[in-house]
């Protein structure tokens, strides 16, 4: 029997948004990830509503972002500097100094992207005959392509090595400091890179600074860069990458989770509790994301007003980050900041105690 409604009766306003609609990430997106990527993107999704940057560098997200770097990092003609450039080559003689006399080092560029910030740095130390080989360590096999094309471009006798690694979950493997003809390891002194401020995108900043800890040896020393200052006085104005390189990961998020841009917004904000400058992707609309290939069946429930988090960065003030690299067993020894004290590049070796 059919049933009569009162003019007075309760009826959603809106019949639609009660529906919850479904995801179900693209086949490309399965092409991209391993297995153990998807199961650390579901659980990241799962625990704490995150989807890490650094899985947004694989595929076409290497293209995104050697793109935002040529167009709006690399220093021009007309008087555009990049910060990472300008540090090196202000630590350059420091550096320089700590090699002995005689001896050559491995340079190990961890989160090598397309190279350009080493460039001129390498080109210097090579002039001086004290490159041993170039290691370019990534996520992204695509990225480890530019750099690769880049640097034998620029420096066609050195020896070039590269491999995919995740820093946040895994040490730089010794088996790249081998020597190709004798199969020894390389007892050279290294130099490992973390330019481009990357350590204030991870989710395990601790993690990461152990693991490149576990990676060095007593001569070795760690090289980094990041952006300093509170976090939580940022003014709210979007620049640089929370702006350019964002808007373009968003992109590259929705599409290959089959999120629909009608259903979700972009919001960037403070978020107290990371202390870090968050970009986040948030839902207008219950959303099921299923995961339903490489043996895995997941539903994961979000629910209309939830956040994604899909790009973090933290600023560093000096006595958080001496506390961070206290904690992993490093030693500080020199850093320098940049003419307007925004960005600081430290070196670190492991802590003598």
């Amino acid at each position: 029997m059919a049933q009569n409604f009162h003019s007075n009766s309760q009826l959603p306003l809106d019949i639609s948004s009660a529906i919850s609609r479904t995801a179900k990430p693209s086949s490309e997106f399965y092409s991209l990830f391993s297995e153990e990527e998807v199961l650390g993107i579901i659980h990241a999704l799962e625990v704490r509503r995150e989807i890490p940057l650094k899985y947004s560098y694989k595929g076409r997200g290497a293209k995104i972002w050697n793109d935002f770097y040529l167009k709006y990092v690399i220093p021009r003609w007309y008087g555009r500097a990049n910060v990472e450039i300008d540090l090196l080559k202000d630590n350059f003689n420091y550096l320089n100094d700590n090699i002995k006399s005689g001896q050559r080092v491995n340079i190990i560029d961890v989160g090598a992207g397309n190279s350009y910030p080493v460039k001129n740095f390498i080109r210097r130390l090579n002039k001086l005959g004290k490159v041993n080989k170039y290691i370019a360590l990534d996520i992204s096999e695509e990225l480890l392509h530019v750099s690769k094309a880049n640097f034998k471009k620029w420096f066609p006798l050195v020896e070039f090595t590269s491999s995919t690694i995740d820093i946040e979950s895994s040490c730089v493997p010794k088996i790249l400091f081998q020597n190709q003809a004798s199969l020894e390891i390389d007892d050279s002194a290294k130099i490992f890179l973390h330019l481009g401020v990357t350590i204030g995108n991870h989710q395990n900043r601790d993690e990461v600074l152990k693991n490149f800890r576990d990676s060095m040896g007593k001569n070795d020393l760690l090289v980094f860069t990041n952006e300093t200052g509170s976090n939580s006085t940022w003014d709210g104005i979007v620049r640089g990458g929370c702006k350019y390189h964002v808007e373009e990961v968003y992109g590259w998020v929705k599409k290959k989770i089959g999120i629909k841009s009608e259903d979700c917004e972009l919001v960037r904000k403070y978020d107290l509790k990371t202390d870090s400058i968050v970009a986040n992707l948030k839902l207008r609309h219950d959303y099921t994301i299923n995961f339903s290939r490489m043996g895995i069946d997941k539903n994961l429930e979000i629910s209309k007003g939830e956040e994604i988090t899909i790009w973090r960065h933290h600023k560093y003030e000096l006595p958080k980050l001496l506390q961070e690299i206290e904690r992993s067993g490093l030693e500080l020894i020199h850093y320098t900041t940049n003419k307007y004290k925004s960005h600081i590049m430290v070196i670190c070796k492991i802590a003598s105690n």
